[in-house]
């Protein structure tokens, strides 16, 4: 698009430019949005400890440079960083260049270097443990009756796992997220990691067999107890069983997991928020639901990780060293 040539043509230029200049801004912010909250504090959190790492060793952070970056990647993994952790450290460094138009640092020399970090340190990750239909039911013993914290526990233990709850889901449940209707609760995800645009997705969470461990009732218990009719379904409870009207955090969520997890001897450290979604997916295998079952409450897009879940609960009961005579 070019300026008309008029007499007035560097004020017709000015006017260019700052509409263009506007654009971009309008771009940027675009580009924010395409990730979901807990992303962009993710990314902004590891770049900022890229940025800080670089000023406290006087070298260039944005741009960067092969030699400093490949020098940042070798000390995250000296010091015992996750692989997964500094592939996500990787990711919000190559977004921050991009967003500032920048070439991401990424040839052949920083390449060659992840390599080298993801053979030797790599193959030793493991994942947190899923919290399975078993445990669950252990861990359910160990809420309170009868206390107002118990009665939020309990739902939120029974709704993330028969759900197969992401936490920032979980959290971010509000009651008119929620139908109750004769078979069970219809449940309305409005946004979701793997729902950016926020079309919304909607699943079902069934009666179960026995009142003590039903994800129904305890979800309605709850709500009673805390008289909660609008609003964030899960909320903080203090040591005087008052109910907050904020939203819970998804550290939250995590938290109260490992609690229960400890509470039964198991080690929190293998733990967290994802162990319910994730023991969910390796439960419904053990009980032979099909693929297509468990992939439509767990709304999973990727079909490898899903079947990951699968593999690990089907280990034994499709074994082909089972029955063959020893």
């Amino acid at each position: 698009m070019k300026p008309k040539p008029l007499d007035n043509g560097i004020y017709e230029l000015d006017m260019l430019k700052t509409k263009l200049d506007a654009l971009l801004d309008q771009s940027r912010q675009y580009m924010a949005m395409s990730k979901s909250e807990n992303t962009s504090v993710a990314y902004n959190s590891d770049f900022n400890h890229f940025r800080k790492w670089c000023e406290y060793h006087g070298l260039p952070f944005l741009p960067t440079t092969d030699e400093a970056y490949v020098m940042y990647l070798t000390d995250l993994a000296a010091a015992g960083f996750k692989v997964s952790t500094i592939k996500r450290r990787m990711t919000s460094i190559s977004q921050a260049h991009q967003l500032k138009e920048y070439p991401s640092p990424n040839t052949i020399y920083v390449k060659t270097v992840w390599s080298g970090i993801r053979k030797m340190h790599g193959s030793a990750e493991n994942g947190k443990k899923p919290i399975t239909i078993t445990l669950l039911k252990e861990m359910l013993l160990q809420v309170p009756n009868g206390k107002m914290i118990g009665y939020r526990d309990k739902s939120l233990l029974l709704m993330g796992f028969s759900g197969a709850f992401r936490r920032s889901e979980l959290t971010n449940l509000d009651v008119e997220d929620v139908s109750v209707t004769p078979e069970g609760l219809i449940v309305r995800i409005k946004k979701s990691k793997t729902d950016q645009e926020g079309k919304g997705q909607t699943i079902g969470i069934p009666y179960g067999n026995n009142a003590s461990t039903c994800p129904v009732r305890a979800y309605l218990s709850w709500i009673k107890q805390a008289n909660i009719i609008k609003g964030p379904i899960f909320r903080s409870v203090n040591k005087h069983s008052q109910v907050s009207e904020s939203r819970l955090s998804t550290k939250g969520v995590a938290l109260i997991i490992k609690k229960y997890a400890s509470a039964i001897g198991l080690d929190d450290f293998d733990y967290s928020g994802h162990s319910l979604r994730s023991g969910f997916a390796t439960t419904a295998a053990m009980l032979g639901k099909s693929e297509r079952a468990i992939k439509d409450q767990t709304r999973h897009t990727s079909d490898a990780m899903l079947r990951k879940y699968i593999r690990m609960g089907s280990i034994f009961t499709e074994n082909a060293a089972t029955n063959i005579g020893l």
